[in-house]
């Protein structure tokens, strides 16, 4: 599942993101979604996201629970 639907992203989700640096290698960065900061409903870019290790970027994946 891709991440450019808000309503697809909550706190405590994993998910692959990609941080504003690696946009042009498109470097994934896995973590756990601290807060959403986009306010718009969808983002064709994905969903900007900051995870609980402080880390900003936008969502690529959405991983699936373990």
């Amino acid at each position: 599942m891709n991440g450019n639907k808000r309503s697809d992203i909550k706190p405590g989700l994993k998910v692959s993101i990609v941080q504003k640096q690696d946009q042009r290698t498109n470097k994934l960065t896995d973590g756990i979604v601290k807060d959403i900061l986009t306010n718009s409903n969808n983002h064709p870019h994905g969903i900007k996201v900051r995870l609980t290790s402080g880390i900003v970027g936008r969502v690529k994946h959405i991983l699936p629970e373990e």
